[in-house]
């Protein structure tokens, strides 16, 4: 009687875990891209996020997220935890964006009111409670299976906030105009990264189904996998292609990238959409970072991680395509959901960033980004025995 209680207890406890491990694939890809001085602040960084972030959601995140820990179908407790798990994502995709010049503390802060306070809201609004019910912003039946807006285009709108407020690395752009090439430091790393990433989505997307306890819920689970990693092969690929027609090289870190832009994109359709929809979603995910990355560089917007074309224009995208191929789905809903959300997450995130900058400084002063954060922020240096480059 209780077997399909315990089987998608089960289930979502083991969704859980390989979400958790997008923590690791957040400070792996992140160390590596970053210049050697910086990558022991963000490994700090995301191992932070995860403590705090998760904290607070379990403190009062997830009550106003959701209304209380209520759910008959699996245990409550595993319910949370899936939960908790997407939350530091969000902040991940922030730090991300504005490594190398952005000190602890106030990202510690930020985190707070990131896994508080807008994660929760964005939550409450879409798969949670609901406190704009029967109003005309109402955007509950949007459908975001795992988060493309409501994840990733929150942190994505939040980094542009950051990155407004910020400004960008020193040295990044020249008085003259000229964009300056910042070289990750660790490819091997970029790699390990992004695939722990690409296999915690199975866990994002999968588990986001709820049930694995019938013939149906497992075929679900199976197909929503299938998409996933489908969009991720054919974004990498894109890029893949798209690299070697423009420049005749291959640049393994914005392959990555276009996989990463292809798996954002399905999130929120991939229970929607059949396989071969999911390879033109994915597909046109990686042309969107193929082309976003040096469109940003262009206006002078700093990301040393490609995040902004990642997660907030893969987030837009994927929402738009679930509306376009998704059955049963409202593309005027689901750009309903884009607006409100983006208005919502941008305009409270730089209102919280723009006071916690006046009260304890995000970037770091410019002595010491040029010596690199590890040794003012933590005091240890990642490679000690390198020498390092300014």
């Amino acid at each position: 009687m209780d077997m399909p209680w315990i089987i998608d207890t089960f289930f979502t406890l083991f969704a859980f875990t390989l979400i958790i491990l997008m923590v690791p694939g957040f400070a792996m890809l992140e160390a590596g891209l970053v210049r050697t001085k910086n990558v022991t602040a963000v490994l700090t960084i995301n191992t932070m996020i995860y403590m705090v972030a998760g904290l607070v959601f379990f403190l009062w995140g997830y009550n106003l997220a959701f209304g209380g820990w209520n759910d008959s179908s699996m245990s409550k407790y595993a319910a949370f935890l899936f939960q908790m798990a997407f939350v530091g994502k969000t902040v991940n995709i922030v730090s991300g964006g504005i490594s190398e010049r952005s000190r602890i503390i106030p990202l510690a802060v930020f985190a707070l009111f990131m896994a508080g306070l807008i994660y929760p809201l964005a939550v409450n609004l879409t798969w949670g409670s609901n406190i704009l019910a029967n109003t005309p912003f109402d955007i509950s039946n949007m459908h975001d299976l795992a988060g493309s807006s409501v994840i990733h285009s929150t942190g994505g709108w939040a980094l542009l906030a950051a990155i407004l407020i910020i400004g960008p690395r020193k040295g990044k752009y020249t008085k003259s105009g000229r964009i300056r090439v910042i070289p990750a430091n660790n490819i091997p790393l970029v790699v390990l990264g992004a695939f722990l990433l690409w296999i915690g989505w199975f866990g994002f997307n999968g588990g986001s189904v709820s049930s694995i306890s019938s013939k149906d819920a497992a075929d679900m689970v199976a197909l929503v996998i299938l998409n996933t990693n489908n969009a991720g092969l054919i974004g990498g690929f894109t890029v893949f292609v798209l690299s070697y027609l423009k420049y005749k090289k291959f640049d393994i870190t914005m392959i990555l990238n276009g996989a990463l832009g292809g798996l954002v994109a399905i999130t929120a359709g991939a229970d929607v959409v059949n396989p071969y929809e999911a390879l033109i979603i994915g597909a046109i995910g990686g042309i969107i970072v193929f082309f976003a990355v040096p469109f940003f560089d262009r206006i002078k917007i700093d990301d040393p991680v490609g995040a902004l074309s990642v997660h907030l224009l893969n987030g837009i995208w994927g929402t738009l395509a679930a509306g376009i191929w998704g059955k049963g789905v409202s593309l005027a809903a689901q750009t309903k959901g884009i607006l409100i959300i983006g208005v919502f997450a941008f305009s409270i995130s730089y209102i919280i960033i723009f006071i916690i900058n006046k009260i304890i400084a995000f970037r770091t002063d410019e002595e010491h980004e040029i010596e690199g954060l590890d040794v003012n922020e933590c005091g240890i240096e990642a490679y000690p025995e390198f020498k390092r480059t300014f």
